[in-house]
């Protein structure tokens, strides 16, 4: 039984991303290739020679991503010090991006951990990102998320702060009751 408007049989479903409708199909086809290459590398170099290049990814992949993590502490301990916040741009972020693709096995993944650990890639892929996420809460609509984050981001134009003290002076008039602000 139903007691509102008639509802269509066809619900409308909304539409997926690009992220979400292309992202499973390219893990796949990077999970094919890096076995692929595993493989042919196998076969040209031999089982042990392989092995013992992605022991040494995961080593120096967890090596990276100590020190990215040790220095990105460091320099927040510095900042809180100093009482300012710590300094954008450092690349500890895209370090241990770097070092986690290196501990994933694989050669491809190897490949792109090591580009990340050379600093003119760190500069490049950092504009990059920064004017991705920049162009996107520019577009944010409003009640949004990345509204949200947009409202965080503003800065005052001025910086000048007003001090200053609210007094509220509301009197209750004849015959009303106000209920008491502590109980």
């Amino acid at each position: 039984m139903t007691t509102g408007a008639p509802t269509s049989p066809y619900t409308a479903r909304p539409r997926r991303s690009g992220l979400r409708r292309y992202l499973p199909l390219g893990v796949a086809a990077w999970l094919v290739l890096e076995i692929w290459l595993l493989t042919l590398v196998t076969g040209a170099a031999g089982g042990p020679t392989v092995f013992l290049l992605l022991v040494a990814g995961v080593v120096a992949g967890s090596v990276v991503i100590k020190r990215a993590g040790r220095r990105a502490f460091q320099s927040l301990n510095e900042a809180l010090q100093r009482g300012g916040s710590p300094e954008r741009g450092g690349g500890n972020g895209l370090m241990m991006l770097g070092g986690l693709l290196l501990i994933i096995p694989g050669l491809i993944s190897d490949a792109a951990g090591l580009l990340l650990l050379v600093p003119p890639v760190q500069k490049a892929v950092s504009r990059y990102a920064e004017s991705a996420v920049e162009k996107r809460l520019r577009k944010a609509t409003p009640g949004s998320l990345g509204d949200a984050f947009q409202q965080a981001r503003m800065h005052r134009p001025d910086g000048k702060v007003v001090q200053g003290e609210v007094i509220r002076e509301d009197r209750p008039e004849a015959g009303e009751r106000r209920p008491p602000l502590t109980r």
